[in-house]
């Protein structure tokens, strides 16, 4: 629990103080008996209110997932869902998974913990949790939206409508779009590659793109941010960094990447009906898939110069999963264990100490006592990016429902080449996941706030 705070250590012996009311001294010592008092609340100094969240679009897969994921937010609670053909229903009745969020269990604890370390060993005397129930909200269309009781809105309609949307929403909003509607810069690489008029250039200059480890720093100042597709994250994630360091060449990039059927959304297509994707799979948006611009202006981003690169997208018989295989050109002299090196340096840190701290006294004469003799190998800098151990192959099961991305790289057999492979849920980090992880970013939130959900297995 990254809320929890010791505010006293003390030793007594007593009960469970009601009043919750904590001493800044020390009390007698006793030596039979230790009592630590311990207070968690799941607010902090930058949050002493409650963030009211909008989903727009809450109907569809990823409005689906954000609600899920709320499900375990501290801070954030839902106040405004809309979804125009689902009007008036309650989200349990749309999505059965979620009927429980009808009632959302919404936790406000300020629990305290007393144990006493005896000849018995650890006892636990007490906790107390303060629980209370409310409704989340009925669905509405869009045009009845009310969002004067709103902070922040995922925004998560089809591409093609969003930036109407979004250009007639308050200014004091905080917004995360999940649409591609202004994942682009160039406002005539959008109007080319998704055929349609630009319907909100003035709101682009301002947009920042959402790709959580690459940008956190200028996701923290956004007020509209970007959130990367699903292919785009999986691709980006291992390259930019090996860009960036000119590892390889960023030149005669080749992306082969196969997605379970989630990825073409809810909206019903003869294409992605059981009879037509069960036991195949089939290559889609051939030498034009619209999220080619996406990657490459990522990379190119990272080389400082224009990056082209051959994707090839798959649909695969899964409900969710993503995986892509991308083959790369070394830079001269390197081998792959030299990437695989570096993947590890960027997303994680290495330490020789990890600090175990005890906070003693009340908040305002705080002395902190640091103890260094618990040696650790490593410590992960970046919670949802693993670098696997030389020769683990990722599969799309180890980042199921979750937001981690697993990522690894091998020996091509071509001298001079290597082979990166990257897994994501795309519906977690592919999407709705990694806008929680921005819009925590935005709020200035732990960034893993919500999201610590473990990957389902099978």
């Amino acid at each position: 629990m990254t809320s929890a705070t010791f505010s006293s250590i003390f030793s007594r012996t007593g009960c469970l103080r009601k009043d919750g009311v904590s001493s800044s001294k020390a009390d007698t010592w006793n030596a039979k008996k230790v009592f630590v008092k311990c207070s968690v609340s799941t607010k902090t100094q930058k949050a002493e209110k409650e963030v009211r969240l909008g989903v727009l679009g809450a109907s569809g897969y990823t409005g689906s997932e954000i609600v899920r994921l709320l499900a375990n937010h501290p801070h954030f609670g839902i106040t405004l869902m809309t979804a125009d053909r689902k009007a008036g229903q309650s989200i349990g009745s749309v999505f059965p998974h979620l009927v429980s969020q009808d009632q959302r269990l919404k936790l406000r604890y300020d629990w305290h913990i007393e144990w006493s370390l005896n000849g018995w060993g650890n006892s636990l005397v007490a906790i107390i949790l303060f629980l209370c129930l409310q409704d989340l909200p009925k669905m509405v269309a869009i045009k009845d939206a009310d969002f004067s009781d709103v902070d922040a809105v995922f925004c998560c309609l089809p591409h093609g409508t969003t930036q109407e949307i979004i250009k007639g929403l308050p200014r004091s909003l905080k917004i995360v779009d999940l649409s591609a509607d202004f994942r682009l810069r160039d406002i005539s690489e959008y109007e080319e590659w998704y055929g349609q008029v630009h319907r909100a250039p003035e709101l682009q200059k301002e947009v920042v793109y959402g790709l959580t480890e690459i940008l956190r720093e200028e996701i923290k100042g956004a007020r509209l941010v970007a959130n990367p597709g699903c292919y785009p994250t999986s691709v980006q994630l291992p390259l930019v960094p090996l860009i960036k360091a000119n590892l390889i060449e960023p030149k005669n990039i080749i992306i082969d990447s196969k997605s379970g059927v989630s990825g073409a959304g809810r909206g019903a297509k003869e294409a992605n009906l059981y009879t037509e994707i069960a036991e195949g799979i089939y290559s889609y948006g051939v030498t034009r898939h619209r999220h080619v611009p996406e990657i490459e202006q990522g990379l190119s981003d990272a080389a400082s110069s224009k990056v082209t690169v051959s994707f090839t997208p798959h649909l695969m018989p899964m409900s969710r999963g993503m995986q892509s295989t991308i083959y790369v050109e070394l830079a001269p002299g390197l081998n792959f264990k030299d990437l695989h090196q570096h993947l590890k340096l960027s997303y994680e840190m290495p330490i020789s100490y990890v600090f175990f701290y005890t906070r003693v006294g009340a908040m305002d004469e705080t002395v902190v006592i640091l103890n260094l003799n618990k040696p650790i190998s490593l410590f992960q800098d970046e919670e949802f990016v693993v670098v696997l151990e030389e020769g683990a192959v990722p599969r799309t099961h180890n980042t199921r429902g979750s937001n981690y991305c697993f990522v690894n790289v091998f020996p091509d057999r071509i001298p001079g080449r290597a082979i990166i492979i990257s897994v994501i849920d795309n519906l977690v980090k592919g999407a709705s996941g990694q806008a929680l992880q921005n819009l925590n970013v935005m709020m200035g939130f732990p960034e893993n706030t919500g999201l610590l959900y473990q990957p389902l297995f099978p």
